[in-house]
């Protein structure tokens, strides 16, 4: 090969070079991707988290809350539509990052995941048939036919009634079509719950007897090893609370001030 066409390969070779980095200077850098937070929710538990009519998207307190707290973290939510009692399990094996489905604080649960702070005050309510008059309180369960929501406090109480036939479904909208049948006397589930139920015309032929049992403390639930994640969604919540937003998701889905 002569030096000549050696010399010219070289140039050639260093054109090709300036051209392939003049391309590549002239590219605007791309912004990162937001990091993605996978939130675990079952949503058939309006207020909370359910899917509206029209799009089917997931809404609800739960998921308004959870993107408001997304977004002081700079983190896109996903919400990954989960049975209730698989959320822990899907938690601990990392399908999820957080759990934000009206879960409430209990000793049972704290010992397999963390617990934000608390994001909402609730308890355990009754809801029977409008011309039910045999049920006024929990006392009154007992022997009798009790629908509840899987894996939740609820299920829970409605299990240490006495001689009480329990049945158990997936969802909450699956326990009020149970006592719209006649298959169950009553339903027990938190308050906010059956008072959305009732208020989106379950009023029509069902009504909310007794004292609220046994006030409860929602939180946001991660890993127990996630120690760091727990730490940001409690700034978050407090950042929320203090500038006015934590209020105005409540106010939206509840239509008062928060207690």
């Amino acid at each position: 090969m002569s030096k000549k066409w050696i010399a010219f390969a070289s140039l050639a070779l260093f054109a090709l070079t300036v051209a392939l980095a003049g391309c590549g200077g002239s590219q605007q850098a791309q912004p990162a991707a937001a990091k993605v937070l996978k939130v675990g929710a079952e949503a058939t538990f309006p207020p909370f988290e359910f899917q509206d009519d029209q799009n089917k998207d997931y809404v609800g307190f739960d998921v308004d809350l959870m993107k408001a707290i997304g977004k002081q973290m700079g983190m896109e939510v996903q919400v990954a539509n989960t049975a209730f009692d698989g959320l822990i399990p899907a938690l601990e094996g990392g399908q999820i990052d957080v759990i934000a489905s009206a879960m409430s604080i209990t000793d049972e649960r704290a010992k397999k995941v963390n617990f934000s702070k608390p994001y909402y005050k609730s308890g355990l309510s009754i809801i029977v048939k409008a011309d039910n008059t045999a049920v006024k309180n929990f006392k009154d369960l007992e022997g009798k036919r009790i629908a509840v929501q899987i894996g939740t406090t609820g299920a829970e109480e409605a299990k240490k009634i006495k001689d009480a036939k329990v049945r158990e479904f997936n969802s909450a909208s699956e326990a009020f079509l149970e006592l719209k049948a006649g298959g169950a006397d009553a339903v027990v589930n938190d308050l906010p719950v059956n008072e959305y139920y009732l208020a989106k015309g379950g009023n029509k032929d069902a009504k909310l007897v007794g004292e609220v049992l046994n006030a409860e403390e929602y939180g946001i639930a991660v890993a127990k090893k996630n120690t760091e994640l727990a730490g940001k969604i409690n700034k978050a919540l407090d950042e929320l609370k203090q500038n006015g937003e934590y209020a105005k998701i409540y106010e939206k889905w509840f239509g008062k001030k928060p207690q």
